[in-house]
């Protein structure tokens, strides 16, 4: 099965000068789960690979299933880097404008987008400029974000200017939708030795005071851009303070934490709280520690297919408990008889 997305006109039908099959790679990367969608039905809330519910609804991977019925749903997409160039991907606009796809091709629009940190790769103006124009065409009421550490490379002043309107500090806020209370939170602007993400003694407060009017049945959905909680510190995979801003939330029966940075699914759950980071929409990086360094993973074309999967998260309101299912989309695929 292959998965076609137009991304305007098609130059790359060679091999280029670092023999790269523009196409060929795209093509490939059109299978990439990169963005999540997550549903809210009855208390219940899961999350599915982007590539899973396209799939669902045009008779691909597995036929014969529709979309499920859900109060509301939203998606997530994380790690754009838009402006970055290198073998590891050398269209990152064009992956961005096949996850836009997915998402426009769903059947029922998305009540909104969280877009997770690292928007762009060196926080230009005209990196800006291009992931704005992109998403313009998303199909949905409004995108909510957070930055990255690439976003703030100038202190974070061009990201507040176009995204930090109504936001405190460096650029947290929180806002209500169907019942659910989101919480975006900044821990990219103070990192600590080694890397590690910071929230900071100010966020620290003001998210006490956000969560003091709160009832413990609301469930709370917290979106940031560095996982808060400790993936690998070696590479600067988790956030020195969140273990404060955790213990805020226990009191909560339903608590969602959604990451990017490290450009792999993940997931956690510790007590009432699951932890999920997404897939980048630009190019993978190796599992932890498997690796001298964190950093764009360069994998053939035809093997991307191994690095993804699809994966549900599931929450019950009224006894606490979650259950995660990964499948390999490669295995999803011969399952499929395809």
């Amino acid at each position: 099965m292959e998965n076609h997305f137009h991304f305007g006109e098609d130059k790359s039908s060679e091999a280029s000068n670092d023999g790269i099959d523009r196409k060929g790679f795209l093509k490939c990367m059109a299978w990439a789960g990169t963005g999540v969608l997550w549903m809210m039905s009855g208390g219940v809330l899961k999350a599915f690979g982007m590539s899973e519910m396209i799939d669902k609804t045009t008779g691909g991977i597995k036929k014969g299933l529709i979309m499920p019925k859900s109060d509301f749903s939203f998606v997530q997409i994380s790690d754009s880097h838009i402006g970055f160039n290198k073998p590891a991907n050398p269209d990152v606009v064009g992956t961005l404008l096949a996850t836009i796809s997915k998402i426009n091709n769903m059947p029922t629009a998305p009540s909104f987008v969280l877009h997770t940190g690292d928007l762009t790769h060196l926080a230009q103006a005209d990196e800006f400029d291009t992931l704005e124009q992109s998403l313009k065409s998303v199909k949905t009421e409004k995108i909510f974000y957070v930055p990255g550490e690439h976003d703030v490379t100038d202190n974070g002043k061009l990201y507040l200017e176009r995204y930090g309107k109504g936001t405190k500090g460096d650029g947290w806020y929180s806002f209500d939708s169907n019942g659910v209370h989101f919480i975006g939170l900044v821990n990219v602007t103070n990192h600590v030795d080694g890397g590690l993400g910071y929230i900071g003694g100010a966020q620290l407060e003001w998210l006490e005071n956000d969560l003091k009017g709160l009832t413990s049945s609301t469930p709370i959905v917290v979106f940031a851009h560095i996982p808060l909680w400790t993936i690998y510190p070696q590479w600067g995979w988790g956030t020195d303070d969140s273990a404060k801003a955790l213990s805020y939330l226990k009191r909560f029966g339903s608590v969602s934490v959604l990451n990017g940075h490290i450009h792999q699914t993940i997931q956690k759950i510790e007590g009432n709280i699951t932890f999920h980071t997404a897939n980048s929409t630009a190019f993978p990086q190796p599992a932890p520690g498997t690796a001298p360094s964190a950093g764009p993973m360069k994998v053939p074309a035809e093997k991307l297919r191994t690095f993804l999967g699809l994966t549900s998260v599931n929450y019950i309101e009224h006894n606490h408990t979650l259950a995660i299912t990964d499948t390999p989309l490669i295995e999803t695929e011969k399952a499929g008889g395809q």
